[in-house]
């Protein structure tokens, strides 16, 4: 009984250092921030208790659903390209070509940038007057759009810029189809299924828990967008990409609300659930069809 107990205070001796993070980086702001968003709290003042005030004011803000809007379009249009993009180049550099290596490389580059260096090229490369796309529409014979100041296609933009950081989910694309079974692909391939059969038939099924991770992850992502629209266009215009995690920066720095700020992050963890819940009920039911 001596040496069990010794071992399991050994274990936990071990374990303690993680414990202690967990508790003063992921427990403890967790608590303060349920606490603040049941009051008025500021960046002067000392907190005042009010309930429940806060979330009832978000179905009067037009603000905060024009920012779910905007949230929901951009991630209900870039996760699907974004999955469509790196999975086809996952197929085309599972090949054994020996430019695979060297384009992996490239694709993985971008996403090492930090993503506000990152913006600052993407910057350039949209700029209505001097920008890399819009002088290719001007040698094409066309003339390229205000990019980042026109409604409509300063949320493009932005998409197009997310599809720039996909090297990663390329990678795990890469590491899951590797290990797709050889046998079942000729076993497919001896019943006559075509190269693109196989590859919804057989390699997909297999690749089902890396694209579920996928899924989520860019999911997550998504939802969390900040650094890019706020340098490159600042929620403009007229806030047509004015998203979820500006508005909590704003209500928390500029308009010091940080008890509204922090209803606002809880919220975001509750869409957030519910996106993430639909993603795998998707790929239950993906499943079941199989």
């Amino acid at each position: 009984m001596t040496s069990s107990r010794s071992s399991l205070w050994l274990r936990m001796l071990w374990v303690a250092p993680w414990m202690v993070g967990l508790a003063l980086f992921y427990a403890v702001p967790l608590a303060m921030s349920l606490f603040f968003s049941l009051t008025d709290a500021t960046m002067i003042e000392p907190p005042r208790f009010i309930g429940l005030d806060n979330y009832a004011a978000l179905a009067r803000d037009r603000v905060f659903w024009r920012c779910v809007a905007n949230t929901a379009i951009y991630a209900a249009v870039a996760i699907p390209l974004a999955m469509i993009l790196s999975l086809w180049l996952a197929a085309l550099l599972s090949t054994r070509h020996a430019l695979a290596k060297p384009v992996l490389l490239l694709v993985f580059a971008p996403t090492v940038v930090p993503l506000v260096a990152a913006s600052m090229i993407w910057l350039w490369i949209f700029n209505s007057d001097h920008g890399l796309l819009n002088m290719l529409f001007t040698a094409a014979g066309a003339t390229g759009p205000n990019w980042l100041t026109t409604h409509g296609w300063a949320m493009s933009a932005l998409i197009i810029m997310s599809l720039w950081s996909v090297g990663q989910s390329v990678v795990i694309y890469l590491a899951a189809l590797r290990d797709v079974p050889r046998p079942l692909i000729e076993s497919a391939s001896l019943e006559g299924l075509g190269r693109f059969r196989r590859f919804v038939h057989v390699v997909l099924p297999t690749i089902a828990p890396a694209i579920l991770f996928n899924a989520i992850i860019q999911t997550i992502t998504a939802w969390q967008v900040f650094a890019a629209p706020y340098i490159m266009t600042g929620g403009g215009p007229d806030r047509s990409t004015y998203f979820y995690s500006h508005y909590v920066y704003d209500q928390a720095f500029v308009f010091q609300h940080m008890g509204y700020a922090a209803t606002l992050g809880w919220v975001q963890c509750l869409l957030l659930a519910v996106c993430i819940g639909a993603v795998y009920l998707c790929w239950r039911r993906l499943g079941d069809l199989r």
